[in-house]
């Protein structure tokens, strides 16, 4: 039997790390100084590699996942957020209020866009499906830029079974946020309702595209015919 514990975990993704693909990701999760993750370290480990390692470490205790979320590389701590949406999904309602309480107290950890993006659709958002979703609200308020990412992104749970109530209260929250990171989340999040129910994207769009920023609205719109999108894009919408 496999020995299942984050140090056997860490060292199988620090056996393929790549020093030049770390340069890269360095580079493209906005690394240097002052950039949004100044502080984040790389092995050079890419998602698909990463999804395998967790996969095989899939049973691991959570002591062993707080301690890879504790890790200063990215893909330690995407490899434990992993494991704890496959367990998320997967578990019984105990396991599943463990998970989203570890997720919660290690929130700090969740501190790139990949680690939001590859978390919060599948812990939080369907944690709170049935009740609690003020704790996202909360959260879109937060003076942390992940945690305000993680409060739009977790609404792509409910914008899949067609429920837009918070990703739009949320996104009108956020509208004036200076972060470029959030104009993305939320243009991205829009564009999935449009996806849905053009109507209800319309609607939004028709009281706020001349208010929201410039890139927000180019990702909500990206999917419409040109026509439409350059009348929104010339405030004609």
């Amino acid at each position: 039997m496999k020995k299942t514990s984050t140090s056997a975990a860490a060292a199988e993704l620090r056996s393929i790390a790549n020093p030049a693909k770390a340069e890269l990701l360095k580079k493209f999760f906005k690394t240097g100084k002052g950039e949004y993750a100044e502080e984040d370290n790389f092995l050079g480990v890419m998602v698909p590699e990463i999804r395998k390692v967790a996969k095989k470490y899939s049973a691991m205790p959570e002591n062993d996942i707080e301690s890879l979320l504790a890790s200063p590389y990215n893909e330690e701590r995407l490899t434990a957020l992993i494991v704890m949406g496959k367990n998320y999904k997967n578990g019984d309602e105990a396991e599943r209020e463990r998970l989203f309480r570890l997720y919660v107290k290690n929130m700090s950890s969740v501190n790139n866009w990949n680690l939001v993006d590859l978390s919060a659709p599948y812990i939080s958002g369907p944690h709170l499906e049935n009740g609690g979703r003020e704790f996202l609200h909360k959260l879109s308020r937060s003076n942390n830029l992940w945690e305000r990412r993680i409060a739009i992104i977790s609404c792509s749970h409910y914008i899949r079974n067609g429920d837009f109530a918070d990703a739009l209260k949320i996104t009108a929250t956020l509208m004036s946020d200076k972060h470029d990171l959030i104009h993305k989340a939320c243009g991205w999040m829009l564009r999935e309702i449009g996806k849905k129910d053009e109507g209800a994207l319309d609607k939004f769009l028709k009281e706020w595209h001349t208010k929201m920023p410039r890139t927000m609205l180019r990702y909500a719109i990206e999917r419409m015919p040109e026509p439409k999108r350059q009348a929104y894009l010339k405030g004609q919408g």
